[in-house]
């Protein structure tokens, strides 16, 4: 059984192992961050004419002033993030699979143009094409201390699930480059590759950027290692 680490924040960590685990993958937890609300001002929804939501983060953390913005036309990049929104109250929430840019088309393409969208504090380059976007940060992710634990369980043939360039950055500053040989990557988009360094056995990237693509990667590597 191969050994996948995960470096992504709770509570997405657990549901990515979830899924690793069914596909009999020997998933291990390691997150590099953990997400922490920041205070924000809401503006009045009737400045706006959609909502737009890039993670579930975004929705458990922005607090109870979310709900102002129920009538609004409301957007969401994942399952993930349509379904905690749906849970928090919001009856029509248009779901894009792919990422921020592909759903502003959308937005773009439904008439709406003055957009409110509720993120992270860094957030991953988006084209916004013709409409007006105002984001404002509702949380922001706090590097965790190093943790013996990953490199421990960092052992030759392990494969490292990498969900930004800020968790490939991170890792790159913990992980020796004399363990990097025998461990492959796969990160969610060249960018976060980019960052992770050199030296690894081999690193990949879906096409696109989503968690089940990562573990389809991850999944013929494993396949690839029973051969």
């Amino acid at each position: 059984m191969r050994r996948v680490l995960i470096l992504r924040p709770e509570p997405a960590a657990g549901r990515t192992a979830a899924k690793a685990r069914a596909l009999g993958m020997d998933a291990r937890l390691h997150s590099l961050f953990a997400p922490q609300p920041i205070d924000w001002a809401p503006p009045v929804p009737e400045d706006f004419d959609a909502l737009l939501l890039t993670s579930a983060n975004g929705v458990h953390l922005a607090g109870p002033a979310l709900l102002h913005y129920r009538g609004l036309p409301t957007y969401a990049v994942g399952a993930t993030t349509a379904r905690a929104l749906t849970e928090a109250g919001f009856p029509d929430v248009r779901v894009g699979t792919r990422d921020g840019s592909a759903i502003a088309a959308q937005i773009a393409v439904d008439g709406h143009a003055r957009v409110l969208h509720l993120a992270g504090k860094t957030v991953a380059p988006m084209w916004t094409g013709p409409i007006e976007l105002t984001r404002i940060p509702v949380y922001g992710m706090t590097g965790l201390p190093a943790d013996p634990a990953l490199i421990a369980d960092a052992v030759p043939g392990s494969i490292l699930l990498v969900h930004s360039p800020r968790a490939g950055e991170r890792l790159a500053t913990q992980m020796p480059q004399a363990q990097r040989t025998g461990l492959h990557l796969v990160a969610i988009s060249v960018a976060a590759l980019a960052m992770c360094g050199d030296g690894w056995a081999s690193v990949q990237a879906p096409d696109q950027p989503v968690d089940d693509e990562m573990l389809a990667l991850a999944l013929r590597l494993c396949e690839g290692h029973a051969q």
